[in-house]
């Protein structure tokens, strides 16, 4: 039976300095680079967790891709998207509407402005009002209600002269979902 400290030839004593080195930097190398890697596991098994719960929630959402697609086409079905030249008038029309039955009194109206991005059209136009407080809120209440797409966007309010009443600007906003290009339309082809 060979041992390799036999090799060396050393002294009992230097055996077990030899020994003791090699003990001591054999923890010393454990405590620098393997303990501080003990939380590591814990870590990792947290975030397999987490992934595993995100897979879970993505695989339910996915399962309800079909109840998802109903409820797009019942929602692009309602009939919201309308005759763009049409939109402004009765943006228009719908707010003068409400300003009578709400009693609110249109002082003056800014130029109609139009903006738009992937989906929907914006018809934005400042009202100028005058009206008692219970009749402006019901005003702005009823436009925001029901199937309405008409939402104050911003409000600027004060009392008029005489105090009886509040005067003030309305920036209102009107969404209308955008004209679908007809599908499976005939490409035209112009070369002979």
């Amino acid at each position: 039976m060979t041992n390799p400290l036999d090799k060396l030839n050393l002294r009992p004593f230097e055996r077990r300095l030899v020994v003791g080195v090699a003990v001591v930097l054999f923890l010393v190398i454990n405590i620098v680079w393997v303990w501080p890697h003990f939380k590591d596991w814990t870590e990792t098994k947290n975030r397999l967790e987490a992934a595993r719960q995100a897979l879970v929630t993505y695989q339910n959402a996915i399962a309800q891709r079909g109840d998802y697609q109903k409820k797009i086409a019942a929602f692009e079905s309602e009939g919201a998207a309308g005759n763009n030249d049409d939109q402004a008038n009765q943006f228009l029309r719908t707010v003068q509407n409400q300003a009578a039955v709400s009693g609110v009194t249109i002082v003056s109206i800014s130029r109609q402005s139009a903006g738009t991005n992937a989906f929907f059209l914006e018809q934005r136009q400042t009202f100028t009002v005058q009206a008692d407080e219970e009749k402006l809120v019901d005003f702005l209440y009823q436009l925001g209600s029901g199937d309405s797409i008409i939402r104050a966007r911003g409000l600027s309010l004060r009392p008029n002269a005489p105090r009886q009443q509040l005067s003030g600007n309305i920036d209102l906003v009107a969404s209308y979902q955008k004209s679908a290009a007809p599908k499976g339309a005939p490409h035209k082809s112009t070369t002979k």
